[in-house]
């Protein structure tokens, strides 16, 4: 397979499809390090603006977002948005399908940068998705938005899942709605993974919050007015799913190498193992970090494989020598509401340490991170000057696929 093709004006043509936080990322920061008469950057997404995930949970209770429009966002970068959905990928012809409201078509491309991200997981379960709602992205957000905003006092809403997104969930929820009967289920006990002061801390603020409990209970079907649990039924006029995510299945359907999970396998220059012209990232990535454990789908883990994977083209490009840099995590932020929180530091590979940052301050952090995960979108190279280099005669060729690693 030859490395280094070009499109009909002599340019290197890549394709990312998804603009989350990694795709918009690796897009802007990959045409901030090559010239745009020598590389054809086109970013794939049905929406012209960027959604900030970690802030999902606030468009549901009502609150506005700031819009953050790609168009400006990448204006003079030379980035390319093409509004449309992503339907299919063929590694081996490397073509995209695209679909808008007017027409299909076949993106050619040199390189792709796999982005799609993930969705909610329903595990299978009966009923979920008839009856519950997800937060995983904005259209989730804004049907659960008007739901609860026909819901009057007294009326029950359960939260089934307590993970990150589900702590956040039923916080800003029981926060905004006072009136509303909130319930967390959870299939452990209440933030089981965290240091026993977290523990404290979010029972304290469940507490508080008037947020009704359910440890060690599985949901096992949703219906439109209750759950049915392991343990009996719970009463529900709106249920919020949050028991992890799913990853797009595009992937699954292509000769790309993938784990069970229809995770992308790669290097640590997040190169796909199958497919040297393909990188992917974010969730769509099976990342392997310190210990050799896989990185869990989060934003903390898809910023930096979409640095690392846009380095890497623009070092394979420009014929210089790619580095690879150890992906690691350092805390894991949770907003408890708007006035409260919880940072629970952690080991490089994701355990708890005894340490944690409670309340207000810790509400103040996460909403820096909030703030500077969005402004780390616009200026994917964090301010730092950077230099456009051209494309090299003889771009640094494929090496062979070996084994994943990042860590």
């Amino acid at each position: 397979m030859q490395d280094h093709q070009h499109g009909s004006h002599g340019q290197h043509r890549v394709v990312v499809i998804g603009a989350g936080y990694a795709g918009a990322i690796a897009a802007g920061r990959l045409a901030r390090r090559v010239r745009s008469e020598d590389v054809a950057i086109t970013l794939v997404n049905a929406e012209p603006d960027f959604v900030e995930r970690v802030r999902l949970h606030q468009l549901a209770v009502g609150q506005e977002l700031r819009p953050r429009p790609f168009a400006e966002m990448f204006a003079g970068t030379g980035v390319q948005l093409r509004l449309a959905r992503v339907t299919a990928v063929d590694a081996d012809r490397k073509t995209v399908t695209a679909t808008d409201d007017h027409a299909t078509e076949q993106l050619p491309y040199d390189t792709l940068v796999y982005a799609l991200g993930s969705t909610w997981n329903t595990h299978d379960v009966p009923g979920t998705a008839e009856h519950a709602h997800d937060i995983a992205g904005r259209p989730g957000a804004l049907r659960l938005r008007e739901r609860l905003a026909t819901l009057g006092a007294g009326q029950p809403v359960v939260v089934v899942g307590g993970g990150l997104t589900g702590l956040e969930a039923a916080t800003e929820i029981a926060e905004a709605r006072p009136d509303l009967d909130v319930a967390l289920a959870a299939r452990g006990a209440l933030g089981d993974w965290l240091s026993p002061k977290g523990r404290r801390h979010l029972r304290k603020v469940c507490d508080r919050l008037g947020i009704t409990v359910h440890e060690h209970t599985t949901v096992t079907a949703v219906d439109a007015d209750h759950v049915t649990t392991t343990a009996g039924g719970i009463p529900a006029s709106a249920t919020i799913w949050t028991t992890g995510f799913a990853v797009n299945p595009i992937a699954q359907a292509t000769t790309l190498k993938i784990d069970t999970t229809g995770r992308i396998e790669v290097d640590g220059t997040m190169r796909s193992l199958s497919h040297p012209d393909v990188y992917a990232i974010g969730d769509a990535a099976l990342v392997m970090g310190p210990n050799d454990k896989p990185l869990r789908m989060s934003c903390a883990s898809g910023v930096p494989t979409a640095w690392q994977a846009a380095d890497s083209i623009a070092s394979r490009l420009t014929g210089t020598k790619p580095t690879t840099v150890p992906l690691r995590y350092f805390n894991q932020c949770i907003s408890l509401g708007r006035k409260d929180g919880l940072i629970q530091y952690v080991t490089a590979d994701d355990r708890s340490r005894p340490a944690a940052l409670t309340g207000r301050s810790a509400a103040l952090y996460k909403e820096l991170v909030c703030k500077g995960a969005a402004w780390g979108v616009a200026n994917p190279t964090l301010g730092l000057p950077t230099r456009r280099r051209g494309v090299a005669q003889n771009p640094t060729p494929a090496p062979h696929p070996t084994t994943a690693n990042a860590g």
